[in-house]
């Protein structure tokens, strides 16, 4: 029961979060703030590298002293740190702003909803991926896998912001 609240609570929020600032993003980084696409696709892509590079050292996402206790309001745990940042962190607002500017606001958003619905079901079976992972003794390998492959897209990130500085 607890798991499938912090699921759906932490899923819409970030759903929400990603989705107001698809749409609003370019508009406030470029005109409020004067900062140009690329430049959030490079800090994104730095941003982005820094966590898959902690998963391929560490074998975990976030350090030890970062792991929140089991507070007594799950809406609390539900929207920080599960929400925002770890699942509408910088690095996916960057790609949800980026992606709007490249392929609109509709694309983006099914795209957002598809991912996020993904994300839901997977952190609804969590404890059985865990356990199943943990009896495999492939839970730290396969973290470090998805690490290389997220600091990856991190470094096309950065290319690409590079390309369209210079170009």
């Amino acid at each position: 029961r607890h798991i499938f609240e912090l699921a759906w609570k932490s899923s819409l929020a970030a759903l929400v979060i990603l989705i107001i600032l698809a749409g609003a993003g370019d508009l406030l980084l470029t005109r409020i703030f004067r900062v140009e696409l690329y430049s959030l696709r490079m800090t994104g892509g730095l941003i982005v590298f820094m966590i898959g590079w902690s998963a391929v050292r560490e074998g975990r996402f976030h350090p030890k002293s970062e792991s929140p206790g089991m507070p007594e309001n799950f809406t609390d745990l539900s929207l920080v740190p599960l929400a925002a940042p770890l699942i509408a962190g910088p690095g996916t607002i960057a790609a949800a702003i980026s992606g709007t500017a490249e392929f609109g606001l509709i694309s983006t958003s099914l795209a957002l909803t598809l991912a996020i619905g993904i994300n839901f079901i997977i952190m609804l079976f969590s404890p059985a991926i865990n356990r199943f992972l943990g009896k495999m003794h492939a839970l730290g390998p396969l973290i470090r896998l998805t690490g290389l492959i997220i600091a990856a897209v991190a470094v096309q990130m950065i290319i690409t912001g590079l390309k369209e500085c210079i170009g």
